[in-house]
């Protein structure tokens, strides 16, 4: 069964406009290539269904990641006819892509909440997946179509949400275009995750690449890098950080939710104050909210500035940075992944 419904991986995908796709029939090999691509910051990622071992290595990847990394979207690929499907949605498939349109797929999918994405190469196949249900099209094969077919469609269509694959570049000029064409996403496997560097096992290489990609993503959406202050956070000198944080809550009625080095509090509206158990010389640092954090370090290391150790997961990164404000005041980057 899904642990994500067709809402919040819809939500998901389009914030994020990236789909790793990938097949190995190496059960660890590909346990490392996911970790890879959530530490570059794609959450959602497509295992495809094309090799013998498709279904078993899916199996154990959903059991893993339910585990080590609960915040992970995984979901099937190549899938062409419903018996396939409900075999990958029983074994926790969180959405379903076809490299063309199935009618009996997309009311299985519909019945479970579960996204499904049909591969569409015309308007009339595009019309008619939307007509039955679904939220995003694949525009496939991508390289036949060329980014002109998305902006053609788009002009008496502007509803459309189309994620092409099969003919997107890793590269920042072939990302740009796709995106800057209207693609809400992209779909991106071999030029993304090479064979070199699976063979090489330099995964790193890959959540770097990943990165890189997010980063011109953004960009030709027209995101900034640095978004604004996400929260300051306080320490606690006169009273514990459990007072503090109390007092906050019970008087303006803010959720208040407890974790290792600190209390968190939010209310309905943006942004949020974090309340640090552990007292230091200072009484106060800023979050500052990034859209790629990969980014944001480069343009601070562009004026000199660098960065203690991040933490990386693939819901969150983190970086204090190694200079204070003119204040003495600490100030640390924050990534977060919508949710």
């Amino acid at each position: 069964m899904a642990r994500f419904m067709r809402l919040e991986v819809t939500h998901t995908l389009l914030d994020i406009g990236l789909i790793p796709l990938f097949y190995n029939g190496d059960v660890d090999t590909a346990i490392e290539i996911i970790a890879a691509c959530a530490r570059g910051g794609a959450r959602a990622i497509e295992f495809t269904n094309r090799g013998e071992l498709a279904y078993p290595v899916f199996t154990e990847l959903v059991k893993h990641f339910a585990q080590a990394e609960p915040a992970i979207v995984l979901g099937i690929g190549s899938i062409m006819d419903a018996p396939t499907a409900a075999l990958y949605l029983a074994s926790g498939a969180n959405f379903i892509v076809g490299p063309s349109f199935n009618p009996e797929v997309v009311r299985l999918c519909n019945r479970r909440k579960v996204l499904y994405i049909p591969g569409t190469a015309t308007e009339t196949e595009i019309a008619t997946a939307e007509e039955y249900g679904a939220e995003i099209c694949k525009v496939f094969p991508g390289d036949t179509l060329g980014p002109g077919f998305i902006k053609a469609v788009l002009a008496p269509c502007p509803w459309h949400r189309l994620l092409p694959t099969g003919g997107v570049d890793a590269t920042e000029a072939s990302i740009g275009e796709w995106i800057k064409a209207g693609a809400a996403a992209v779909g991106l496997g071999s030029k993304l995750i090479t064979a070199e560097a699976v063979k090489a096992r330099d995964f790193d290489c890959i959540a770097a690449k990943v990165a890189q990609c997010l980063g011109w993503i953004q960009r030709a959406r027209g995101v900034p890098t640095f978004l604004g202050v996400e929260h300051p956070g306080l320490y606690a000198h006169q009273a514990s950080a459990d007072e503090i944080s109390a007092w906050y809550a019970r008087t303006f009625g803010f959720a208040r939710k407890e974790g290792n080095s600190s209390f968190m509090l939010s209310g309905a509206g943006a942004g949020r104050l974090e309340v640090m158990k552990a007292p230091e010389d200072t009484r106060l640092h800023v979050a500052i909210r990034v859209s790629n954090f990969e980014e944001a370090v480069a343009a601070l290391q562009a004026q000199g500035i660098g960065l203690q150790e991040p933490i990386v997961k693939p819901e969150l990164k983190a970086a204090y940075l190694d200079v204070t404000d003119p204040d003495g005041n600490p100030i640390h980057l924050l990534w977060l992944a919508k949710k």
